[in-house]
């Protein structure tokens, strides 16, 4: 395993986290009143714009698992409206699985929507920019040993971090503390946002750590 894919790796993860901070920090010097709780929704689309937009780039500039052929222009432009489609219907499935585990059936649609939507980009959306719209090769991916290089690994652990974080997050929901954090989807967005950063910094980490018990075979 070369180790200048890993230190790729890493520095587009750090890209990744780094950016989450500045959507927290840099629109307070814009907009007045902006904070992470008090604007909770704002903050929610500017992260999912933000996090989209640099995965996509990463993808174009990295090329983490090139295509075996080049691709027409026809060909690109379904993959891309396939892409979309499927980044829509995972927000969609995203939306529907959190009402089943207790979200607000129509109290609270927006706040619901917008928070499927981020977690389709922490999880569905690199599986897009990594995998493309495979769902053969999505299944591969979380199946055991079944990641082909070390940007699969990264999406595994991201994507099971995130999805870790947004379930811990609605613990302190229900408790009678009375805090501003607890009004949803706050716990759970912020869960899943520290789920995803927390995979984007161990997944290099673990990654350099067992390289050499690590072999990748194309399938």
């Amino acid at each position: 395993m070369r180790e200048g894919e890993i230190r790729r790796l890493l520095a587009a993860n750090l890209l990744c986290v780094f950016t989450i901070i500045l959507t927290a920090v840099l629109p307070a010097f814009f907009w007045k009143g902006f904070t992470v709780l008090g604007t909770h929704l704002v903050w929610l689309c500017i992260c999912s714009v933000c996090v989209t937009a640099l995965n996509v780039i990463l993808h174009l500039v990295l090329r983490p698992n090139l295509p075996p052929k080049r691709s027409s222009f026809g060909r690109k432009i379904s993959r891309f409206l396939k892409c979309c489609m499927y980044f829509f219907m995972s927000c969609i499935l995203f939306h529907a699985i959190i009402v089943l585990y207790g979200a607000p059936l129509i109290e609270s649609v927006t706040e619901t929507f917008l928070f499927a939507v981020l977690l389709s980009t922490f999880t569905s959306l690199q599986c897009l920019c990594v995998l493309g719209p495979n769902i053969q090769a999505w299944m591969r991916v979380f199946t055991k040993n079944g990641a082909t290089s070390i940007w699969e690994s990264s999406l595994q652990i991201t994507t099971i971090g995130s999805i870790l974080g947004a379930w811990f997050g609605a613990f302190p929901i229900p408790l009678d503390w009375d805090r501003p954090w607890q009004v949803w989807p706050i716990s759970c967005s912020l869960g899943a946002t520290f789920g995803y950063v927390a995979g984007l910094v161990i997944a290099p980490l673990w990654i350099h750590w067992n390289r050499k018990q690590l072999t990748y075979k194309s399938r």
